[in-house]
């Protein structure tokens, strides 16, 4: 006989004033780095930014190519710099916005299922969650507490 699991995710959805001083400063920087993005095909700057255990940020940008594939997103960015250039830090948020290059206002931006994967791997590597902002529509935010609320089956080094 077959049997149902249910899978329930939990997300804040927040106003600009309900973000904490951290989470405001993370979502500036994610706006800022999207607005460095390199993305001269789809025009589509995406941005993320990362709080760390020490209390710094580190940003990465969206880079595309004129060989598609050869990009990479804003996530993905920020996580690989940083475990190449500091490799032992927490990471205790991750914000993620975007835009149109033609457009002043940042809208939803939702990280993508290779990124998700990606961002995953960050929250198993170190053992705890990784709370993740991403810009809402209509000037909201959504928090969701962990990594894995945006992928509940994750596939994680004891699938191996």
């Amino acid at each position: 006989m077959a049997s149902k699991l249910e899978v329930q995710i939990s997300v804040d959805v927040l106003e600009p004033q309900e973000l904490t001083p951290q989470e405001q400063q993370a979502m500036q920087l994610a706006q800022e780095a999207a607005n460095d993005a390199y993305a001269p095909y789809s025009n589509f700057l995406v941005g993320a930014a990362l709080l760390l255990e020490d209390g710094s940020f580190f940003k990465g940008s969206n880079q595309e190519n004129a060989a598609y594939p050869s990009g990479l997103c804003a996530e993905r960015t920020a996580l690989f710099a940083l475990s190449a250039h500091y490799p032992q830090s927490k990471i205790k948020l991750l914000a993620v916005t975007a835009r149109r290059r033609q457009e002043k206002h940042f809208l939803p931006a939702m990280p993508c299922g290779a990124c998700r994967q990606v961002m995953a791997e960050y929250e198993f590597r170190q053992r705890e969650p990784i709370p993740v902002l991403l810009q809402g529509p209509d000037g909201r935010f959504y928090r969701f507490q962990a990594v894995a609320d945006l992928l509940p089956f994750q596939f994680t080094p004891d699938n191996l």
